[in-house]
């Protein structure tokens, strides 16, 4: 199981660095979607606790 893991691994980041190096654009606009999301989340989050305290 362990082995399975480690070939997982080993794949998704070549998979990532392949794709990185062949659409470096498409890339960036994928990591940007990925940190907007992220940052969305957090927004809301930070929304949310707000109203709780009022």
């Amino acid at each position: 199981m362990a082995q399975a893991r480690k070939i997982a691994l080993y794949v998704i980041v070549v998979f990532v660095l392949y794709t990185i190096i062949t659409s470096p654009e498409r890339s960036a606009d994928l990591v940007q979607i990925g940190f907007e999301g992220v940052s969305s989340a957090a927004q809301g989050v930070g929304d949310f606790m707000s109203e709780l305290v009022k």
